[in-house]
């Protein structure tokens, strides 16, 4: 079964473009793993600060690749004093049933 997420959070004032080039080259490296189905990035129009990420990947074990990676614990540590929240919030989606 697919591992589907939504990863949210919002850049400091001030700290925008490096946000959004950490986040450019992060993506570039995410979509090119085996494992990785979408990584795309959206800004809110209402609050251009502020992210969400969709993130798809093939199955548990591909995301579980993914967190172990070791350019992951780098963007987060260098992401997370540009942002407002601790870390990225995330969010886990599952599909909703087609049939009752």
């Amino acid at each position: 079964m697919k591992k589907t997420l939504l990863a949210e959070f919002t850049a400091r004032e001030g700290a925008e473009d490096e946000v959004a080039r950490l986040i450019r080259d992060y993506a570039r490296t995410v979509r090119e793993e085996e494992g990785n189905l979408a990584f795309d990035v959206y800004t809110k129009a209402a609050n251009p600060r502020g992210y969400w990420i969709f993130e798809v990947y093939r199955d548990e074990d591909a995301f579980k690749t993914h967190l172990d990676a070791p350019y992951g614990a780098l963007f987060n540590a260098a992401l997370t004093p540009l942002i407002e929240e601790d870390a990225s919030v995330l969010t886990f989606l599952d599909p909703l049933a087609t049939h009752p």
